[in-house]
């Protein structure tokens, strides 16, 4: 838009240092505690014991996540597409310093990456889960990594709500249904993927269900003593050679 001055004027050309317009793009962080390194034993169709390491994302790994999702969008049934288009441009964002204040979990096997789990913060009350996925079979992956990050904003960002909303129908059954979350109403209430439903959990109702009907899909607890031959057993992520769908 343009507008002549009301008044005369020395200098009709402004230059302006990027590093200034910068702050006005970025969304100033707020000052989160970090999800601690946690693991939860669990074990294959085979019976045998694998150990899940689930950590923050590095912001170096970026490059190397938006790889692998980038191959989800290229499948098209049950929502692939769609979810592997928005997950590549939320760790963009994130990447790009474009989203505020997002989280990113990983969960690896051997420094295999297994599982992801993200959302970010609206402000100190509301946590916007954003999507969760298992990148491998078996283990119930999905599972443990939806619980990581709901027990991330209600046990340790001490979030009063929590917002999800779900573009296929698996799961919305598991998550939508299974936790019977209500939904505000809509469109009051818009969730930021695609301005549908927001469906939301609070803390008390955390309390006092949700966190143990997760917890026995889980089949167990996170572990926050994670032992350094761990750590290092998962020092350096890789992506699987091919996508699960």
């Amino acid at each position: 838009m343009r507008l002549e001055p009301p008044e005369k004027v020395s200098v009709e050309e402004l230059k302006i240092d990027v590093r200034e317009v910068e702050p006005l793009l970025q969304a100033p962080p707020m000052n989160i505690p970090h999800f601690p390194d946690a693991m939860v034993k669990m074990k294959t169709k085979e019976g045998k014991e694998q150990i899940l390491y689930i950590r923050e994302a590095k912001l170096e790994e970026a490059p190397l996540m938006m790889e692998h999702i980038k191959k989800y969008m290229d499948v098209d049934h049950d929502f692939y597409d769609i979810v592997g288009a928005r997950v590549y441009a939320e760790i963009l964002g994130w990447y790009r310093q474009r989203l505020k204040d997002p989280y990113h979990l990983v969960g690896l096997i051997d420094g295999l990456w297994v599982g992801l789990a993200n959302g970010r913060l609206m402000n100190e009350d509301v946590n916007i889960s954003l999507h969760t996925m298992a990148l491998t079979r078996g283990g119930r992956i999905g599972a443990v990594m939806y619980y990581a990050k709901a027990y991330y904003g209600f046990e340790i960002l001490k979030n009063k709500e929590w917002w999800a909303t779900y573009e296929s129908y698996n799961g919305w059954m598991r998550w939508g249904l299974g936790m019977a979350q209500p939904s505000y109403p809509w469109p009051e209430y818009q969730h930021e993927l695609g301005g549908a439903r927001v469906y939301y959990v609070t803390k008390k109702y955390w309390d006092s269900a949700v966190k143990k009907y997760i917890q026995q899909m889980v089949g167990a607890d996170l572990d926050f003593n994670v032992p350094d031959s761990v750590k290092k057993a998962n020092a350096v992520m890789r992506a699987p050679d091919e996508i699960t769908v």
